[in-house]
């Protein structure tokens, strides 16, 4: 039996490696407080005696009970207050102690659903003969590799996954005893030269498939084929979990006030690109933030809000949109602890809207870096390449995008992106293609009707310019080219120009 995972709140306990995590983060405890808070967390939100307690902290050793509560109160050091200022660790007096869980009066769901994600990379089934095992366990030990670099979710080790190494098991069976919601299967065949690697991503609860594809390849280019599996599995898994974390939150704790919730509900607001839904996921995150001020993740979030806002010309929110912008990056960088996701919305509104040109583009080439397969944070890199970099550069980063993972929730604005790097090089017929490609994909998204109106008209077809214009005008009312122009980058003011010319031929107004 693997030994389990206890969460509660932002805490996990991998009894197995003996290791306690904040946020991902390794929380310093000594081995007598891990068996402590083993035996708080198995009795599950009852009293401990402290006679058991010191059993388990002191097996077979007489020791003062001043010891016990000695360990307690470091251990509560460790942990540090619930957000609503309560210990986790509650004194019964004369009795024992009991952990609170869940957290009485904040959270009524299961706690361990306001947490991110975890996710297991089960061993490849070798279908073939015992000699492809080398092959399927370095896929598997390189597309763990790759998915620990995502911190949106969190990827068990290795050597708990690689328990149910040559076992015919039940997925369900597989996320409960590892404490997972997320399991990544697959198998490995051989015939003649051919390899033929499939992958399944599993929802641990139900079984249900979320994803399954098959990968050929041939044994003389094994590595380069080992290679293509991991960069493309793991920018696929990415995304559909943080989709399928969307509609669980949306279906099964609406009202939760968890930061991790509150995100998630922010998310999927940012993405309609609607500027009503825009403003209602702003006030989530701040709504969030009062209570983690320094969460990373919903600073970012945050500070991406108020600059797509500004971006797209959308009414402000308030007189300090740009300052409040510029204040959540920086705040979002401080605690980001190297999360690409993070640094990469962070440096967007450091490029976008605080105009620091070089700052934002150091942060963006440290986050390609630290996670390549991040599809968004390859989608910033292009955008910011646009205005500040090399525009090779951004069509290479948007291909990369669309190529590996084409149904990602912001597959647009990578095909959008595509379209403006063709109009900066005059290519206005390319301009229309891949504008139409990414207004299929999301009708909202104001950049591309931009495209599609500028390219049209730089074209002469002045009756489909303002056919878009007009769309334009349905879902941005009241914009102008004064209010998309002041949005923009102004490193490079040629970069825009073109689209802006276009929009005045269409007929939108200056102010």
């Amino acid at each position: 039996m693997v030994e389990p995972q206890h969460i509660f709140g932002p805490f996990v306990l991998d009894v197995g490696c003996g290791l306690l995590q904040r946020s991902g983060k390794s929380v310093a405890i000594g081995h007598r407080g891990l068996a402590l808070l083993q035996a708080l967390l198995e009795a599950d939100g009852e009293i401990v005696s402290k006679a058991v307690l010191m059993e388990r902290g002191w097996p077979d050793t007489i020791v003062e009970e001043g010891n016990l509560t000695v360990q307690i109160a470091a251990l509560r050091k460790s942990l540090g207050p619930i957000p609503d200022g309560r210990e986790w660790i509650v004194t019964v007096p004369r009795i024992g102690y009991r952990l609170v869980r869940p957290i009485d009066g904040l959270e009524t769901t299961n706690v361990a659903l306001s947490v991110a994600p975890a996710l297991a990379v089960l061993p490849f089934a070798n279908l073939g003969v015992s000699e492809q095992d080398y092959f399927s366990e370095g896929v598997v030990d390189d597309i763990i590799t790759a998915l620990s670099r995502f911190k949106s979710f969190a990827v068990i080790a290795r050597n708990s996954s690689f328990v149910f190494r040559d076992r015919a098991v039940d997925v369900r069976r597989v996320a409960k005893e590892l404490g997972v919601r997320y399991v990544l299967e697959g198998s490995v065949r051989r015939g003649g030269n051919k390899l033929r690697i499939t992958a399944r991503l599993v929802e641990g609860v139900g079984g249900v498939h979320l994803w399954a594809q098959s990968f050929d390849g041939e044994l003389d280019n094994v590595f380069e084929f080992q290679d293509d599996i991991t960069e493309r599995v793991a920018t696929v898994v990415g995304p559909l979990i943080q989709r399928a974390e969307i509609d669980r939150s949306r279906g099964e704790r609406p009202g939760s006030i968890a930061a991790y919730d509150i995100y998630l509900r922010a998310l999927s607001k940012i993405l309609t690109e609607s500027a009503s839904d825009n403003a209602e996921a702003f006030a989530l995150l701040t709504q969030g933030l009062t209570l983690e001020p320094d969460n990373a993740l919903l600073n970012a979030h945050a500070a991406w809000a108020l600059e797509h806002r500004i971006t797209m010309g959308w009414p402000p929110l308030g007189p300090e949109d740009r300052e409040k912008c510029f204040m959540l990056a920086r705040r979002g960088l401080e605690n980001s602890a190297g999360d690409p996701a993070v640094m990469a919305h962070c440096a967007m509104a450091l490029i976008q809207v605080a105009r620091e040109y070089d700052w934002g583009m150091a942060v963006l080439n440290e986050a390609v870096e630290a996670n390549p397969n991040n599809l968004m944070v390859v989608t910033a890199a292009g955008v910011a390449n646009l205005h500040c970099g090399s525009v090779e550069m951004a069509l290479a980063l948007f291909h990369r995008a669309s190529r590996l993972s084409p149904r990602d929730p912001l597959a647009h604005i990578s095909l959008c992106g595509t379209a403006h790097a063709q109009m900066i090089l005059g290519n206005y017929s390319e301009v229309l293609v891949w504008a139409a490609r990414a207004l299929a994909i999301n009708p909202n998204f104001d950049a591309s009707l931009w495209m599609l109106i500028a390219a049209n008209a730089h074209l002469g077809r002045l009756d489909q310019a303002r056919h878009f214009l007009n769309e334009l005008k349905k879902v941005s009312p009241g914009i102008t080219i004064a209010r998309i122009e002041a949005g923009q980058p102004a490193k490079d003011p040629s970069r825009i120009l073109a689209i802006l010319e276009g929009l005045r031929i269409a007929g939108l107004e200056e102010d």
